[in-house]
């Protein structure tokens, strides 16, 4: 009798980038379905809604973070950036400016600054941690010479931007911060997968010497991702403050940290060139239902979000070390 060959299941014939994500998003429907059997209300569609609510700013900074990543750098400026943004935005309205000139200057404050740490890591060949370090204490300390006291926004039109829903009959209803923070993701996800920008992210974080040989404008590319990092965080920094309503010297300590752990759990490595956009949305979600479940708990502190976060980045590494997700 002659044998049958035995063919191989069918997820075992995925791709191996794809394997963090399908993780992620397993991890996060076992989470989701955790809640559901825990907590009759979990199953309620404005549960979900919430995650994206207050969730949208970090979503946004996460996408440009995803950027910087995906070439093998880092910018721990992020959380400072966009504190100095609502930071300004609430002093200069305060003073009396019009929204929308406070607007564009708060835009021009991250990708500015972004733009200038990028040309340092390139023409002066500094490690991205050093410079975006420096940058950070910059924008921070910048935070606390405007004003070392929280800022109260009053503006009509941040008021109307933080109360402003879009819902349904049935009660449900988003921010104008989600439709934002979609279009930031829709547009990156765009010029991730169809632009030549996108391409030399990719090739950059998978080898540097090689996209340099190949005539790849690597310099460049560096510059520019640090300066779409830069303009993320400013729009997260005017969601930010959209969301509280205030600018505050001391507000978003340590989100580049959990920024940097979304996307990781969203299967972007850490060495570059692997991830998804897709992949940063649902690391955010994962971040974000953690908090959720320890929410409805109601007896378990805070801090085992970040205990939790922990684990799940500390689990992520390994597995991307595993399977072996690693191009020199």
């Amino acid at each position: 009798m002659t044998s049958l060959p035995i063919s191989a299941p069918s997820w075992a014939k995925l791709p191996r980038r794809h394997m963090p994500v399908l993780a992620t998003l397993t991890l996060l429907l076992v989470m989701y379905g955790i809640g559901v059997s825990q907590y009759r209300a979990f199953s309620n569609v404005q549960v979900v809604f919430n995650v994206f609510i207050d969730n949208g700013f970090l979503l946004v900074i996460a996408v440009g973070m995803t950027f910087v990543i995906l070439t093998g750098g880092i910018d721990l400026s992020v959380g400072s950036v966009a504190a100095m943004t609502a930071m300004v935005s609430a002093w200069l309205l305060q003073s009396g400016l019009p929204a929308l000139p406070v607007l564009v200057i708060a835009l021009l404050i991250g990708p500015t600054l972004g733009f200038l740490m990028g040309c340092a890591i390139h023409f002066f060949d500094i490690q991205p941690f050093i410079v975006t370090l420096a940058g950070m204490f910059f924008a921070r300390g910048m935070c606390t010479f405007i004003s070392d006291a929280s800022i109260p926004i009053t503006d009509g039109f941040w008021t109307t931007m933080s109360q402003y829903r879009i819902g349904d009959p049935r009660g449900n209803f988003v921010s104008i911060s989600v439709l934002v923070a979609f279009a930031v993701v829709l547009i990156a996800a765009y010029v991730l997968a169809y632009t030549r920008l996108g391409r030399n992210v990719y090739a950059i974080g998978g080898n540097p010497q090689s996209a340099l040989l190949m005539g790849l404008p690597v310099g460049r590319t560096r510059i520019a991702v640090y300066t779409i990092s830069g303009l993320c965080a400013a729009i997260g920094g005017i969601l930010l403050s959209f969301y509280t309503l205030s600018g505050a010297p001391l507000i978003a300590i340590g989100m580049e940290l959990d920024v940097i752990a979304a996307v990781v759990i969203g299967g972007t490595v850490l060495t570059g060139g692997s991830g998804y956009i897709f992949g940063t949305v649902l690391g955010v979600l994962v971040l974000g239902v953690i908090q959720t479940l320890i929410t409805f708990d109601g007896s378990l502190n805070s801090w085992w979000t970040k205990i939790v976060i922990g684990g799940l980045l500390f689990a992520f590494i390994l597995l991307q070390r595993l399977i072996g997700i690693r191009y020199k």
